[in-house]
């Protein structure tokens, strides 16, 4: 899919509300990954300028960090803007909504390892995803919640530090209360690494 074909599907996403912030957001985002495709080095530069102006610019009038290294999917939707920070290198599913005050991104400074995010992701406001963890298709990350362990698919997330509540009701077989210490796969290495 080119840059076009995608700026329209985020157009739609939209509701085609050219002042919704996250819009130009994604507009910016694939503008930066669209930049990448230019061949020879000396002819992208120009177009890697505006787009660090645009970034910037961009980051100042919506308070959303998102570089064009982070591995994003298809309709993206940055419900509310401000105070949204996501790693270059996180990895978010198709259908993600992403609301005011999410940090996606590193545990520890220094050391690699963003969060992985399925499909269909509803991430709530004020939200922190650190470290090499693993987010399932269809889950929910509850407002203010924190969390360092994986989340299994179709599952809730709430609290400080995040504990995994109840599974969704398409799910056929209902979760248990888990907490990050008890939760298995703490501690394996990022799956964007293995990709």
């Amino acid at each position: 899919m080119d840059m076009f074909e995608q700026v329209r599907e985020d157009w739609a996403t939209y509701d085609k509300d050219i002042w919704r912030q996250g819009l130009w957001v994604m507009c910016v985002y694939r503008f930066g990954n669209w930049r990448y495709r230019i061949r020879p080095d000396w002819l992208r530069r120009p177009f890697s300028l505006l787009y660090k102006l645009l970034r910037t610019a961009c980051q100042i009038a919506t308070g959303v960090e998102l570089p064009c290294e982070t591995r994003v999917g298809r309709r993206l939707l940055i419900e509310h803007f401000g105070g949204i920070i996501v790693s270059g290198d996180a990895v978010i599913g198709d259908d993600v909504v992403i609301r005011q005050g999410v940090t996606i991104g590193l545990r520890h400074p220094g050391t690699r390892g963003s969060p992985l995010i399925g499909d269909r992701v509803d991430i709530g406001a004020g939200a922190k995803l650190l470290g090499s963890i693993r987010i399932g298709d269809d889950a929910v990350i509850g407002a203010n919640a924190v969390v360092l362990c994986d989340v299994p698919a179709g599952a809730l997330a709430v609290g400080i530090p995040a504990v995994i509540k109840r599974a969704r009701k398409h799910q056929k077989t209902p979760l248990q209360a888990v907490s990050c210490r008890t939760f298995p796969g703490i501690g394996r290495s990022h799956p964007a690494q293995s990709l």
